[in-house]
């Protein structure tokens, strides 16, 4: 059985070296208990560096994302305040191995979510909802892994950026989604893709997180999944995308070289 603790250091030397790292052994597989056990240690390790948790990440929850990476499991993640970069800022590309974007709905929490929460109750606990673009970076070779893999590697999260903050009782239900680089359209979508809605992918959250002993708490940050597959990222692109109603959001892509970093 792999070690939890060398696990979490192996993924978490690979995040900081920005070096990718090899699968389980061939016949080796993570049961989703003790991924979700390195997790814990991997994101301990960054919170003893002095990182702070800001909120939560669900994993898979749209159609596309499941066929993209060969699962069939909705997933939970950890963020943290190191993650979080502001609207419109350069990406530095040297510090990730494979990045990826995509867009999702995000959640501010005004108190906790409860442990089994229907849609309803969880939006009681919403106090705003915002577009938004997470960064993912698997940090296995070749962005190959299987269920064990990428949630024991804390569900590929490495970074987020918010866009506008609306009003909690703001329909999100089947917002339109469009995802561009450099101008150049490259997915589209629907919340509806979320499963189904954001909201219940914001109850999913409550109820794994209860199931694995992780607390939420107001100010926290809930993203609900992608609505569309994740578009990989080359230095130099600009990143844009349309919300309908919720806005639009840009980043830009950088590299250790470039001046804005």
């Amino acid at each position: 059985m792999t070690d939890p603790d060398a696990r979490a250091e192996i993924l978490d030397l690979a995040a900081l070296e920005a070096r990718p790292v090899p699968q389980l052994p061939p016949g080796e597989s993570l049961s989703v208990e003790a991924a979700y056990a390195i997790q814990a240690r991997l994101v301990a390790r960054r919170l003893a560096r002095g990182e702070r948790p800001v909120g939560l990440k669900l994993g898979l929850t749209s159609e596309a994302k499941m066929k993209q990476v060969g699962v069939t499991e909705v997933i939970l993640g950890r963020l943290t305040d190191a993650m979080q970069h502001p609207e419109g800022v350069s990406i530095d590309l040297g510090a990730l191995i494979h990045p990826r974007v995509e867009p999702e709905i995000a959640f501010l929490l005004r108190c906790p979510l409860p442990p089994d929460p229907t849609p309803e109750q969880a939006l009681d606990c919403v106090e705003a909802v915002a577009p938004a673009l997470e960064i993912i970076d698997s940090r296995y070779e070749g962005f190959r892994f299987d269920l064990g893999d990428v949630i024991a590697d804390n569900a590929s999260s490495a970074g987020f950026v918010l866009g506008h903050w609306h009003r909690p009782d703001t329909d999100i239900g089947n917002v339109p989604i469009s995802l561009s680089l450099s101008g150049a359209p490259c997915e589209t979508g629907t919340s509806a893709a979320i499963l189904g809605h954001p909201l219940n992918a914001l109850a999913a959250a409550g109820r794994i997180a209860a199931s694995r002993g992780i607390a939420t708490a107001a100010g926290d940050v809930v993203l609900a999944g992608a609505a569309t597959a994740a578009v990989p990222l080359s230095p130099g692109a600009r990143v844009g995308a349309e919300f309908g109603p919720l806005g639009r959001i840009e980043i830009r892509a950088g590299a250790p070289e470039d001046p804005e970093n």
